[in-house]
């Protein structure tokens, strides 16, 4: 079908809003993500790194599209181990330790996104004792190299995912380029704005991180074939956000308390 043919077509447009939408709430996670890690950085450097870290996002995402075949290699199972569980209710084992390409890489990405999802909240809850204030070039070069080294591996992870979605979500290639190309600009236009906002408050920080570890945690899950459907993950998020929200509006208005040394 070319793309006259898909512009007039109704299901093709209903395609198209659905990815979009599909692959902003998958971009998300990623942007979390990217958010929390440019925030560690000096203040001249995270919008930079921000935008870089989209930027490599985007390119990974086209770069698999263009590469379909590949992207079915991935799902083919590459080894299995023997033991497969024990049996559920029915006799059949509960869960096959079957892995395929895509299964490995969202376990070492969901082990990576536990540790340091874990290390950070460590941080926040026993902060280390800083030497001094300034930092020197050399020091903020190995900070920025560090957190683009780490922005690339997560996107690598969410870039498999997200494409791999797209490929069980529609056959028309362009619609899954534009639905990809739209959503990255989407977050570049979104992580300026979430990043300072999970910066200017400490518990939403503190939110953002166990979301990531959540994250981390069914990214294995899936690895390991256990499927746990992202809507109710999203649900819990979309809730708990809600609930960080109105504590916010609460604290905001909540009148300040009178100075006891007056009375």
């Amino acid at each position: 079908m070319d793309i006259a043919a898909l512009v007039t077509d109704p299901a093709a447009w209903a395609a198209f809003v659905t990815l979009v939408v599909m692959e902003i709430v998958l971009g998300i996670d990623n942007l979390i993500f990217i958010s929390i890690l440019s925030n560690k950085l000096p203040v001249e450097h995270r919008a930079r790194v921000r935008r870089i870290g989209i930027s490599l996002a985007l390119i990974m995402r086209l770069g698999l599209l263009s590469t379909l075949a590949f992207i079915a290699s991935l799902t083919k199972p590459v080894f299995e181990l023997p033991w497969q569980g024990l049996p559920n209710a029915y006799g059949e084992p509960s869960f096959e330790l079957m892995f395929s390409w895509r299964d490995l890489i969202l376990i070492a990405g969901g082990l990576f996104l536990v540790w340091k999802a874990t290390l950070e909240i460590h941080e926040k809850v026993d902060p280390n004792e800083k030497h001094g204030q300034k930092e020197t070039k050399d020091v903020v070069i190995n900070n920025v190299g560090s957190a683009i080294f780490q922005i690339i591996l997560l996107d690598l992870v969410f870039s498999v995912d997200s494409i791999l979605t797209a490929v069980g979500m529609t056959d028309h290639l362009p619609i899954m380029f534009a639905a990809v190309i739209i959503a990255v600009l989407v977050m570049l236009l979104a992580a300026d704005p979430l990043a300072n906002f999970i910066n200017e408050n400490p518990t939403v920080v503190m939110l953002a991180l166990g979301f990531l570890l959540m994250i981390g945690v069914v990214l294995i899950a899936d690895g390991f074939g256990i499927h746990i459907p992202k809507g109710f993950i999203y649900v819990a998020m979309a809730f708990s956000a809600f609930v960080e929200i109105l504590n916010m509006l609460s604290r905001r208005k909540k009148p300040p308390q009178a100075d006891k040394s007056l009375h």
